[in-house]
């Protein structure tokens, strides 16, 4: 019972930290606040952002191996299924801006050019798409530990 409540902790934490970098990548991505220094910490904050995920993923793939319910239990739920869906899914909108943060990092290092508003706006939105697609992993996985 400790093991399993530990590894629902990890998780959980992962997630909301998740959710913290995920939330100051939509904040500092706007066209009127960009400036080399934003730049700079887009890219760190994605880093961590992409570490957090990686963590997200472990934690959730632990409570599969080695929580209480086993693995043949979570394989046979469709909602779990529907939520890697979504985290797969967040994982490939992520790609785009990763990209582009970096590209953005050469850009300034280089020559001190900084994106168009129009390029920080089409990452922009890639980024609160992946913010908008997180909470409805969370509402399944609210039904699915009521057992729906």
């Amino acid at each position: 019972m400790t093991l399993e409540a530990l590894l629902a902790s990890l998780h959980l934490l992962a997630i909301l930290t998740l959710v913290v970098f995920l939330s100051s990548q939509a904040a500092l991505c706007r066209a009127e606040w960009m400036n080399a220094a934003v730049v700079e910490r887009l890219v760190r904050l994605d880093l961590i952002y992409g570490i957090t995920a990686v963590v997200v993923l472990g934690t959730g793939l632990a409570r599969v191996f080695w929580g209480i319910k086993g693995v043949s239990w979570y394989a046979s739920q469709p909602l779990l299924h529907t939520k890697v869906t979504l985290f797969v899914a967040m994982g490939l909108l992520s790609v785009a801006p990763t990209l582009a943060f970096r590209r953005w990092r050469r850009s300034v290092r280089s020559t001190g050019a900084l994106p168009s508003a129009a390029e920080v706006g089409q990452v922009r939105r890639l980024v609160m798409l992946q913010a908008h697609v997180l909470p409805v992993a969370a509402t399944i996985a609210v039904f699915w530990a009521r057992g729906w």
